[in-house]
């Protein structure tokens, strides 16, 4: 028997049809527009380039950052995805997993710093990205097909929001990890607020930053693989459809791919932060 009853979805529903659409309607239509902009951009610039020229630079790439393990894993990888017809799906999940990093890097990493250099933006940031973690994968698919309708727009917004608390949480832990005798000592040496962040704090903090990417980068995939479910193009669609269908051998063939997709840039981004 319930004494109180609170009608959070009510004025949850009251306030977005009432409220937020009608006078920020036009506000998430602009950004719709960029953001759809930009993924379709990345998509065109990715499709472009040749199958073949595209897995030869990416070997090479592997084989600078990584050493041979990769590169040979990336040219068979590669050949799976081109053998298998996945090409085009696969570079919409990349670019839509690109354009999502790129923004929580964006929006990220300076909320880390804020939150390194101050304990009261600290105190705020730490709960929020606690209940951004918590909160199951696909409740944010609901607001953000709510507010930008289906396709990859939604799905960068809702990756964007999956992906950004590591690369806030890695940031202020690598800022907040320098020694502070470094710090007395620049400090000593006369180096201003703003010289002591750009000059001894980041680049000292750097590595543990990069691991941060690293972690967005894995969240970022799979939740665009999720995100087939509001209409985002690439291999999750692939999945899904298999799923829908009982499909094995399509979801087999999706998955896989993902499974590529995911070892190269994880390694990728591991050598990256090693080298940082």
């Amino acid at each position: 028997m319930n004494y109180f009853e609170l009608p959070l979805e009510q004025w949850t529903n009251d306030f977005i049809n009432e409220f937020l659409l009608p006078v920020f309607g036009g506000f998430f239509d602009g950004i719709s527009l960029v953001l759809s902009w930009f993924v379709d951009t990345v998509t065109a610039g990715l499709l472009i380039i040749p199958p073949e020229l595209f897995t030869i630079l990416l070997v090479a790439l592997a084989w600078k950052i990584s050493g041979r393990n990769l590169a040979v894993f990336a040219l068979i990888g590669f050949l799976y995805i081109g053998a298998v017809d996945i090409w085009e799906e696969s570079m919409t999940t990349l670019s839509i997993v690109l354009v999502s990093t790129a923004v929580s890097i964006l929006f990220g990493v300076p909320i880390g710093i804020l939150s390194s250099l101050s304990n009261a933006v600290h105190q705020v940031v730490r709960p929020t990205l606690d209940f951004m973690q918590t909160l199951p994968v696909f409740i944010y698919l609901i607001p953000a097909v709510l507010l930008f309708g289906l396709g990859g727009v939604p799905a960068v917004i809702a990756t964007t929001i999956f992906a950004m608390p590591p690369a806030v949480r890695m940031t202020n832990l690598g800022i907040r990890q320098v020694p502070p005798d470094i710090i007395e000592a620049s400090l000593a040496f006369g180096s201003t607020p703003k010289q002591l962040l750009l000059k001894v704090q980041l680049p000292l903090a750097l590595p543990t930053i990069m691991a941060g990417v690293n972690q967005t980068i894995m969240l970022a995939l799979s939740m665009a693989v999720v995100a087939s479910m509001i209409g985002a193009p690439g291999l999750g669609n692939i999945v899904l459809s298999g799923i829908s269908n009982v499909n094995v051998g399509q979801g087999l063939v999706g998955g896989l791919g993902i499974v590529v997709m995911a070892i190269i840039l994880d390694r990728l981004t591991q050598g990256l932060t090693k080298a940082a």
